[in-house]
């Protein structure tokens, strides 16, 4: 089975069994709804857990899990990511990417020249920004916007971009 993150435990909260999670989902409330089933990656394997509520706190969203209702359970919890299964993730409009298809991308401009490959994905604002992997040269920071992606071809693994003045 396949797992994709949506957010990471940084802590716990209370004595009665929360977590501070970190979210990396755009989907936060559907991730975090009671009886949503979320994976924690342990050495023999994920951790199924239910979640038994959550709520927003201080740009963290505070996980009461199922079964889990001391500190002394969810301790060992802390700095390990929450994951959902291929399964449970949202269908996305036309458009619109999880991270896991973008990154690892080949990058080439419109005029076929390849530039690299999409190493990660930043979130500083109000877009996201790929950072692009060049051999031999510094990485290239492409925001995500109609002006300079022109085309996403998951099939062929390959974004095809506009360089616009001052982007390289």
């Amino acid at each position: 089975m396949q797992f994709y993150n949506v957010g990471k435990i940084v802590n716990t909260h209370g004595i009665r069994g929360e977590v501070r999670v970190l979210p990396t989902t755009d989907f936060v409330k559907e991730r975090f709804a009671p009886q949503q089933k979320l994976y924690l990656q342990e050495a023999d394997g994920p951790l199924e857990l239910t979640v038994e509520g959550a709520r927003q706190h201080k740009g963290f969203i505070l996980v009461k899990f199922a079964g889990y209702d001391n500190i002394n359970a969810v301790e060992g919890f802390r700095g390990h990511e929450l994951m959902v299964s291929a399964a449970d993730q949202q269908p996305l409009e036309d458009g619109q990417y999880y991270y896991h298809q973008i990154i690892g991308l080949a990058v080439k401009t419109v005029a076929g020249e390849e530039l690299g490959r999409i190493k990660e994905i930043l979130a500083p604002g109000a877009n996201d920004v790929w950072v692009v992997e060049r051999p031999g040269k510094t990485d290239l920071l492409l925001p995500v916007i109609d002006d300079v992606v022109k085309r996403v071809d998951l099939d062929q693994g390959l974004v095809t971009v506009e360089l616009m003045e001052g982007l390289e």
